[in-house]
């Protein structure tokens, strides 16, 4: 929200950094609560059983890359290789990945999603977009709302401008709201 002085609308730009140290502490904290629970809901939300945060995450991950190597996938997951071999293999044994041989090296194979690993991901996200929307609707109302809209584009430019997140290789624009790619899973390697 911009703020008024001498009747002259100020761009976030000319009031950024003068909050006080610990109003930002306090805000980053709330921030960073809420947000975790959110991702807690939206990860409840999922059918049970379907899939690991680390297995969404990955899934995600090669929706929106293509096809990839496991020594790609555990550099941008932040895992050890070894343990990213066993969360694909969990995802080939499930068949929601497929590999194949690497185009340019045939000493690697790259994993893609299947049919089915797009059908399991696109469910997973629907319900959590479904939950979200009946939160929405049903909890809050329209002020309400339009006041989570505005913080909503506030947290995404916070995002952007910081650029990518550790181990994360893609544009703001291309990352899921959803939480299929929430990378908080990334210690469990099922």
């Amino acid at each position: 929200m911009p703020h008024k002085d001498s009747g002259r609308a100020r761009k976030p730009a000319e009031t950024a950094g003068t909050a006080k140290p610990a109003e930002t502490t306090e805000l980053a904290a709330e921030v960073a609560a809420a947000v975790g629970a959110l991702g807690r809901h939206l990860r409840a939300a999922s059918p049970a059983g379907e899939l690991t945060p680390t297995q969404r995450s990955v899934l995600g991950r090669i929706l929106r890359t293509g096809p990839t190597t496991i020594a790609a996938l555990a550099r941008a997951e932040l895992v050890r290789p070894q343990s990213m071999r066993v969360t694909v293999g969990a995802l080939e044994e499930r068949g929601v990945l497929a590999r194949s041989p690497h185009p340019t090296d045939g000493r690697q194979v790259v994993f893609a999603l299947t049919p089915e690993g797009a059908r399991t991901l696109d469910a997973v996200r629907r319900a959590k977009h479904d939950w979200l929307s009946e939160a929405l609707a049903t909890r809050l109302d329209s002020a309400e709302r339009g006041t989570l809209a505005a913080a909503a584009v506030l947290l995404r430019r916070l995002v952007a401008e910081s650029g990518p997140a550790v181990g994360d290789h893609e544009s703001a624009e291309a990352e899921d709201p959803s939480g299929a790619e929430d990378g908080s899973g990334a210690q469990d390697s099922r």
